[in-house]
């Protein structure tokens, strides 16, 4: 047990950590349970207010993927920077943080963990209590405008001309996405004044905007599984098998998502459609081979209703405008031709992409500091020692599923572990 001493927000912090989201409230959190110092600054009037919208307020903690390079093969080519940093905390080690502060978590699809309350608070909350446990100094409503080394500490400046000092200092401001919690990207202009390279940012995992008006009338439609494929300039590019659920605007849902960085790269020189299949279930012969069995043992009932025994009626009518085919057609009266194209349309369900949503409906922001700045050992800056960058400051491409909070609670964990030895060194010298 250490003994804590009060401080005034005038004194040296061994530790100042600016952000209260999840990555900056793990990397307090590991700071202070060793004994550190810690003061937390939050532009907001209370930590966590993004968290507490991730995974539609329900929390997507992480993905059940203890095995570590099973996990960083999904951050594609950033996954071999964050090697030493996932040996030290990665899925098992947060799944068994939360668990020993009484979080029980839940397994969904694609190994997505999730609280059992099934509320996002219920991480925020375990997070405060926490910050709160191990002496964390919490200062909200301090909106940073610099950061600067002098003397060897980290002088942070406010909006206000506050100034607080560390012996380190971590970074976890958040990237720009959904603003309107305080993700403005303001820390990277920080740290590019620090002399680090900031790869522009451009918004990942965002809902499709799609062309066609009729997409308003499917709005709350799930389609839960099915295949959606990318054409660009009707050639195939690739193709992911998941949910998707149908806006007022166009698409979202976790596959939509996971493609939408790759749309919105061929949206730069392309026409984009999507094809859904709304029959996955089925190969193309074994799609032929059931329709035809609805065709003959409910041949006199109406075509749309025999579709419907598929799909919503929602889409079973729009379908049938699209091909322009009769849905009071009685089963055995459809042509063999329009049959075929209901199959087609079927399994290629199209759809025209106009756009991406923007900043305010990002899950997170691709760009940040470059990788090759960073020591994944201690999560320190090369650039400026005792400096620490964490979560959405970095610039790792990583999927909706847990993926983007593990990411935090690794960097978050490893920087304040760090950071604290580092202000324990400083005071020895």
């Amino acid at each position: 047990m250490y003994t804590r001493v009060t401080m005034s927000m005038n004194d040296v912090w061994d530790v100042i950590v600016i952000g209260g989201g999840p990555a900056g409230m793990m990397a307090a959190a590991a700071a202070a349970a060793i004994g550190k110092q810690v003061l937390l600054l939050e532009k907001n009037p209370s930590l966590g207010k993004k968290l507490l919208i991730t995974g539609g307020g329900r929390c997507n903690v992480t993905n059940n993927k203890p095995i570590v390079r099973d996990m960083l093969s999904q951050y594609k080519g950033d996954g071999k920077f964050l090697f030493s940093a996932f040996m030290q905390h990665g899925a098992h080690e947060s799944i068994d943080w939360f668990e020993r502060r009484g979080v029980s978590l839940t397994e969904e699809n694609e190994g997505r963990l999730f609280p059992v309350t099934n509320t996002a608070k219920t991480i925020n909350d375990t997070l405060v209590t926490e910050l709160k446990a191990t002496g964390v100094t919490i200062k909200n409503n301090f909106t940073v405008a610099k950061i600067q080394k002098e003397d060897g500490l980290f002088c942070v400046s406010s909006l206000r001309r506050d100034v607080v000092k560390g012996r380190s200092c971590v970074v976890a401001a958040g990237g720009t996405s959904r603003p309107e919690t305080g993700s403005t990207g303001e820390g990277y202009a920080w740290l590019e004044t620090l002399g680090h390279t900031i790869v522009p940012n451009n918004f990942a995992l965002v809902p499709l905007k799609i062309k066609e008006s009729f997409v308003s009338r499917l709005s709350g439609i799930t389609l839960n599984p099915t295949t959606i494929t990318v054409f660009s300039d009707g050639k195939k590019h690739s193709s992911q098998k998941g949910k998707l659920l149908f806006t007022h605007t166009g698409v979202t849902g976790p596959t939509i998502l996971n493609l939408s960085q790759t749309v919105g790269e061929l949206l730069g020189y392309s026409t984009v459609t999507l094809g859904i299949n709304l029959l996955p279930q089925f190969d193309a012969g074994e799609c032929k081979q059931h329709l035809q069995r609805l065709f003959t043992d409910d041949s006199n009932k109406k075509l749309k209703n025999i579709l419907s025994s598929l799909i919503p009626s929602a889409l079973v009518t729009v379908i049938l405008e699209i091909l322009e085919i009769d849905g009071e057609t009685p089963g055995h009266s459809v042509s063999t031709n329009d049959r075929k194209r209901l199959r087609e349309g079927l399994q290629s369900f199209p759809l025209t992409v106009r756009g991406l949503e923007g900043a305010n409906k990002a899950v997170i922001s691709a760009g940040g500091v470059t990788l090759e700045e960073i020591d994944f050992k201690t999560m320190e800056s090369k650039v400026i020692p005792g400096l620490y960058i964490v979560g959405d400051m970095l610039n790792i491409d990583r999927p909706s599923g847990g993926y983007s909070l593990q990411l935090c609670w690794t960097t978050g964990f490893v920087a304040g572990t760090h950071a604290g030895t580092k202000s324990a060194s400083f005071l020895a010298q």
